[in-house]
């Protein structure tokens, strides 16, 4: 009778409208657009998708409704598309397939799922988005983006989001008759704002504004030969009470390939965290003082990471606030001083802008704006090839390898290839038809190989404060030949992401081409560059010097012989920090390529001057441009490429990282170190991964949170024999050789889980 009673409760519930279980979709978007409402689209056939509720696990059926109006969505009507029942587990890139859409115009989707076990969610709450012009014949270069001006003084991006002005308040004030000291707390790049109340018109005052502090409360006033922010604005307060923006002088940038302008409708910004206003404090009145951040769109809850290293934790948090205060452009850029993007800084911060945000539209403006506008630095071309596919398998969009599969090619410089199997600048190859093909306007001999930056000045000649003061600069003394060691290995790793791109873009000949020439410049790399007495790698064919640089790429780009890691990842232990902060990235992913996570931690977490920490002790809120003015004496207080232990805590030493494009299978391989206490949480195109990692001499505990509509591949060192997942013994599905040691496989769908694994 009991049992009865409970089922005709049940139906009940049913017939209320209470068998809904699943959750609604969330984190709609529209062209990787989180929020299209603030954009408009130039795609007539925009790409969809949302997260799948984790509680479903796996997705087995969507319908999309497509309106012109919300308010027809809200009567269950779709007057532009109504999708049906669509059986697919896909829920990322799903085009657009309903009436054609309209220029510069209005509408609004949603979209209920279906688990695999049956369960129907309600529809996700409707999300507007913008049409532009679907007529793209008149744009400079593919991808370009333009200001449009949505409504009066509400100014949008073309296919990417924006920045805008946040307004954030002081952290404390100190002043006097004559002066008032106020910080911010974290530098912003953005304008400073305040309301004023004077007794008298024309009552003149001194606005300081820096990123740096001299004393206790003053702004520091000689930015020297540092292009470290520091302004002085003289003004005048009217009588009364009135709302103030400090008014900067307009930069000129000069001298450079691609520096961006600011938009004409924003005021000129710059970089500051201190301000002193002096004058007369006893004839007026300030209140609301306010930094007006220029911040790009960013979601400051979509990561997080803290960890028993007090050192790692502040470095990570440094790094992550440079990913929201530096693309103040709407483009991954150099920073402030001149606001030009490179491919190497934009590859850094584009992996670390990934690592702490759910934001992919300036990564896909950016690659477009790179592939039509080179910057000079030989290795800086091959990034490209780097950031399509790391782009790629963050969001599945093969459009972009498609669109731009030929210019992508050519930044492989394949071109360059010579009777040697080699590529080189310097055997005739570097022709004003090639430099043509990959887009590089600068004259030929400025176009060169770079391997770190800043070098250090040609003997006899003054190294200007572009170039570091001390012989060899950030190189390791690297001896430059005619066959570059670190050129070709970034062409060796171009050309294994050529044959996978080729593969994704089913171009069935080249990725032939491309998997046999990896195969094959490998070889001749070993036996050009490999010193097999010594077990390590030289700068290049024609010297026996052997530079840090020589050996971290090659590691990195995972072309070391196995027998021949040991050797490789000593000597490059032995050579400490020795490279810019830019070399760091690849430093840090050698280590962890080659299993030094200790010694990787040990570089993250440093207090010497090549540090992190030091960047922080010298009093930057965001990453420098190098690791302090004795290295680089025009360097920035505000440079993304120096933020590389973002993506490397989440991608190495946590292991999180895309099997499949779009996250559909992700790995999880953490190589924690010494650390006893991590926790994460990563954002993806599906939902965040989040992991709670307790370390033990025998064994680890591991909170895991997997998104919905996706599937992990969990790798654990071959030590643990035993591992319980939720209680239960997990069987191994296979063995794999990865990061210098044996690790078992072990799967998950999506879901949480807690994890125990233990040795014998």
């Amino acid at each position: 009778m009991k049992r009865l009673n409970a089922l005709l409760f049940l139906s009940l519930l049913a017939l209320c409208g209470f068998a809904q279980t699943l959750p609604a979709p969330e984190g709609l978007t529209v062209d990787f657009l989180r929020a299209p409402d603030q954009a408009v689209i130039t795609n007539a056939r925009p790409g969809l998708a949302w997260i799948f509720p984790q509680s479903g696990i796996r997705q087995s059926a969507y319908r999309i409704m497509v309106a012109s109006s919300p308010f027809l969505l809200e009567e269950g009507k779709a007057d532009l598309w109504d999708s049906g029942k669509i059986n697919s587990k896909e829920s990322v890139n799903i085009k657009y397939a309903g009436a054609p859409l309209e220029d510069y115009s209005i509408y609004w989707w949603q979209v209920k799922v279906w688990s695999k076990g049956g369960m129907e969610s309600a529809y996700s709450k409707a999300q507007q988005f913008n049409t532009g012009s679907f007529d793209r014949s008149d744009i400079d270069y593919p991808g370009q983006s333009r200001w449009i001006e949505l409504e009066a003084d509400h100014w949008v991006s073309e296919d990417k989001q924006c920045a805008v002005f946040n307004k954030i308040g002081p952290v404390s004030m100190v002043g006097d008759r004559k002066k008032l000291f106020v910080d911010f707390g974290r530098s912003a790049i953005g304008i400073l704002e305040f309301t004023a109340t004077s007794e008298r018109s024309e009552l003149p005052v001194i606005v300081h504004m820096g990123e740096r502090k001299f004393k206790d409360n003053e702004v520091h006033k000689n930015p020297g030969k540092s292009n470290i922010g520091y302004e002085m604005v003289r003004m005048k307060l009217k009588k009364g009470t009135h709302r103030y923006t400090v008014r900067i002088a307009q930069r000129e940038i000069k001298g450079y390939l691609h520096s961006q302008k600011l938009a004409p409708h924003y005021p000129e910004v710059m970089p500051f965290r201190y301000v002193e206003i002096i004058g007369d404090l006893t004839g007026f009145t300030m209140e609301e003082l306010q930094q007006g951040g220029l911040f790009y769109y960013f979601d400051e809850d979509a990561s997080l990471f803290h960890c028993s290293s007090k050192n790692l934790s502040a470095v990570w948090d440094l790094c992550k606030y440079t990913q929201k205060a530096t693309p103040f452009l709407g483009v991954y850029a150099d920073g402030n001083r001149e606001r030009m993007p490179y491919e190497a800084d934009a590859y850094i911060q584009q992996m670390s802008h990934f690592a702490t945000d759910r934001e992919y539209s300036i990564s896909r403006y950016t690659i477009n704006f790179l592939l039509d506008h080179a910057s000079w630095p030989t290795e800086w071309q091959m990034h490209m090839v780097l950031m399509a596919w790391e782009y790629y398998m963050q969001t599945g969009d093969v459009d972009l390898l498609k669109n731009r599969y030929e210019d992508i090619r050519r930044k492989s410089l394949v071109g360059l290839t010579d009777d040697s199997g080699l590529i080189s600048t310097r055997t005739g190859k570097k022709t004003r038809e090639f430099l043509n093909s990959i887009d590089y306007p600068g004259t030929p001999e400025k176009f060169r190989d770079i391997v770190d930056w800043p070098h250090g000045a040609s003997k006899g000649k003054n190294s200007g404060s572009h170039r570091s003061p001390m012989e060899g600069g950030e190189t390791d003394g690297y001896v430059f030949t005619d066959y570059n060691t670190v050129v070709n290995a970034f062409h060796n790793r171009c050309l294994v992401l050529m044959s996978r791109i080729a593969e994704a873009v089913e171009n069935r000949e080249d990725q032939a081409f491309f998997t046999d020439r990896a195969v094959e410049h490998q070889k001749i790399f070993l036996s050009t560059f490999f010193n097999r007495e010594k077990g390590i790698f030289v700068d290049g064919e024609s010297t026996g010097h052997s530079s840090l640089h020589a050996n971290m790429f090659p590691m990195a780009f995972d072309m070391v012989p196995e027998e021949h890691i040991n050797s490789v990842a000593d000597f490059i232990k032995s050579r400490g920090m020795a490279c810019s902060v830019y070399g760091a990235q690849y430093l840090l992913e050698a280590l962890y390529k080659a299993g030094e996570a200790g010694y990787a931690l040990d570089l993250m977490t440093s207090e010497d001057k090549r540090s992190w920490l030091n960047m922080i002790r010298v009093g930057s809120s965001m990453t420098t441009e190098a690791w302090d003015e004795a290295y680089k004496p025009n360097l920035t207080w505000n440079h993304a490429w120096g933020s590389a232990p973002a993506n490397i805590t989440a991608r190495k030493l946590m292991g999180i990282e895309p099997i499949e494009p779009a996250f559909k299978k992700i790995r999880i391989s953490p190589q924690p170190g010494y650390l006893d206490h991590t926790t994460i949480r990563v954002p993806t195109i599906r939902g965040p991964v989040e992991i709670d990692l307790k370390t033990k001499e025998d064994r680890w505990e591991m909170d895991i949170s997997i998104p919905g509509n996706a599937e992990a591949e969990v790798w654990l060192p071959e030590r643990f024999s035993e591992v319980i997942v939720n209680g239960k013994g997990k069987s191994s599905a296979g063995r794999i050789r990865y990061s210098g040691g044996n690790r078992n496989m072990y799967g998950l769908s999506g879901g949480k889980y807690k994890l125990e694994a233990h040795e014998n």
